[in-house]
């Protein structure tokens, strides 16, 4: 397998993983890739073989900047999911590049990421993270529902065994399983609550019990 069949074959995952917006940005990209090397090759095609290699070397630079490109968004996710604990009681969590908060919590032992989301009643889990701690979706009854930008979807109620976000550790959480898309899981108030102070300033998000 050659260089850039290696680098195609470590996008795809990627780019199946990228939502509308992240696709046509990096379409648009591939486009104006294409643009600038068909202009390259035509303005160079008396001397089409080292412009062959030119083209071959730009093609692999190219594919490395589209591979960070998908990579970034993950790499920027967990980087944006670390917080600080102070006397085992505070936390405090720095604001991402997109302006949301993050947080990597333990759910059953398993690391699931959350976007923290004080509109949100509940802690509402994807169907891929309540599968990842043990919950079977398929198994679920959908009783519930809840709004959201995309409309109206339903929702099974679920009670987490035990949830650890650092030193400080819940059993018998109430959460949801969201029968719809979502992008990420949502850190909401059923979660939330149980601490005394949840305060934004300046960039970070402080948690206090």
């Amino acid at each position: 397998m050659g260089c850039a069949s290696l680098l195609v074959w470590a996008v795809n995952p990627y780019i199946a993983a990228m939502n509308t917006d992240q696709f046509m940005n990096l379409a648009f990209l591939v486009l104006l890739g294409t643009a600038i090397a068909g202009s390259y090759f035509v303005a160079n095609r008396d001397n089409l073989g080292k412009t062959a290699q030119f083209g071959a070397i730009w093609g692999l630079i190219f594919l490395g900047v589209i591979a960070a490109y998908g990579l970034w968004g993950d790499v920027s996710r967990d980087l944006s999911g670390e917080f600080s604990v102070a006397d085992g009681q505070v936390i405090t969590v720095p604001q991402a590049r997109d302006g949301h908060y993050y947080l990597t919590l333990d759910i059953n032992d398993t690391p699931v990421n959350f976007v923290v989301d004080t509109g949100a009643s509940m802690m509402v889990l994807t169907q891929r993270d309540a599968a990842r701690i043990g919950i079977d979706p398929s198994e679920l009854r959908y009783l519930g529902s809840a709004n959201t930008a995309n409309g109206v979807v339903r929702t099974a109620d679920v009670w987490l065994d035990k949830v650890a976000l650092g030193p400080l550790v819940d059993a018998g959480v109430r959460a949801s399983v969201n029968q719809g898309d979502m992008e990420g899981s949502l850190l909401g108030m059923s979660y939330l609550d149980g601490f005394s102070t949840i305060q934004f300033s300046g960039g970070v998000l402080t948690l206090q019990r």
